[in-house]
């Protein structure tokens, strides 16, 4: 949903309204004890909760005038157009999208707009008219992704990896949620995760030698069909990611400068010097031709009120 419109993806998304769904928009607690869940329970108990709404308005680049119509959720989509111009792309470090909404929302007091899960399922949690927490500086002109997975670390430290990931007799990799997070939330019953490659891979971000097991088959194919769907709808946001001279990939922050600049898909650690998703197994050029591939095969434009039943994919 974009500015109160459904908006076309071609890929299952499910709705902080829907069953089954992660609301961002309510100030309880979504995994503790019911007659624990309430604000001033969970602010007394939970240290990081310092405030019942877990996003807040975007503000930069609006007049006095515009913030006063859109205060009170007045957003029509070309103003949401002209500010925001940045897609996040960040791993969870959770595993499960199940557990990182439990992180995010009952945990840090922060939010973001899509969590994507091992099975390709996307959740959205707000509206993207919404200013999520989850990225410092490129909070006001960004939409951001949380997506399952365990993360990246140096090649010499230690990981989860064990707990997370085990091979099969045939060579390939298999998830493997840790018991006490039972069946993890995953939406598909089920559902086998398998790394898109069967080998973690290595490489170098922020200067740093990490590894990291890859993304699913599963999450790529519905993160390419959200990536084309949000650069239609969002034109500001280019479909390409931080490039140096010779047109490789920056795998470092942006200077200051060149990050106010930059419009278009960026990793959280093009942000912030002490991050590093999504991390050196992520497939930058794969998401950002296949988006580019649907782009140009034409997608549907964000539906009006009255045909917004069949446009969320299921």
């Amino acid at each position: 949903m974009v500015a109160g419109q459904f908006v076309h993806t071609g890929a299952r998304v499910v709705l902080w309204m829907d069953p089954g769904g992660y609301d961002a928009y309510r100030v309880e607690r979504r995994f503790s004890l019911l007659d624990k869940a309430d604000w001033e329970t969970s602010h007394t108990e939970v240290k990081d909760l310092d405030m019942p709404n877990r996003y807040n308005l975007r503000r930069h680049g609006l007049t006095d005038e515009e913030i006063e119509r859109v205060r009170g959720g007045g957003w029509d989509l070309p103003l949401l157009q002209r500010v925001v111009d940045q897609f996040v792309i960040h791993y969870d470090v959770c595993g499960t999208s199940r557990q990182c909404f439990k992180v995010l929302h009952d945990l840090r007091d922060l939010s973001v707009h899509f969590m994507l899960d091992l099975d390709g399922t996307i959740y959205q949690t707000l509206d993207v008219k919404e200013r999520a927490w989850h990225a410092t500086s490129s909070n006001s002109r960004s939409v951001g992704i949380e997506i399952a997975n365990m993360g990246a670390y140096g090649v010499n430290g230690k990981n989860p990896f064990e707990q997370w990931y085990a091979k099969e007799p045939n060579c390939q990799t298999r998830i493997t949620i840790p018991p006490q997070l039972g069946d993890g939330g995953i939406r598909t019953k089920g559902f086998i995760g398998r790394p898109a490659r069967p080998e973690p891979v290595t490489g170098i971000v922020q200067g740093r030698e990490l590894i990291q097991y890859d993304y699913t088959p599963e999450q790529y194919e519905a993160l390419i069909k959200l990536t084309a769907a949000l650069c239609k709808a969002l034109p500001k946001i280019k479909c390409d990611y931080p490039r140096d001279a010779t047109g490789k990939l920056i795998l470092q922050k942006l200077p200051e400068a060149e990050l106010e600049a930059c419009q278009g898909i960026i990793g959280h650690f093009h942000i912030q010097t002490n991050k590093v998703d999504p991390g050196p197994a992520f497939q930058w050029d794969h998401v950002v031709a296949k988006a580019r591939k649907l782009l140009k095969g034409g997608m549907s434009p964000p539906a009006d009120e009255t045909s917004k039943g069949h446009m969320r994919a299921r």
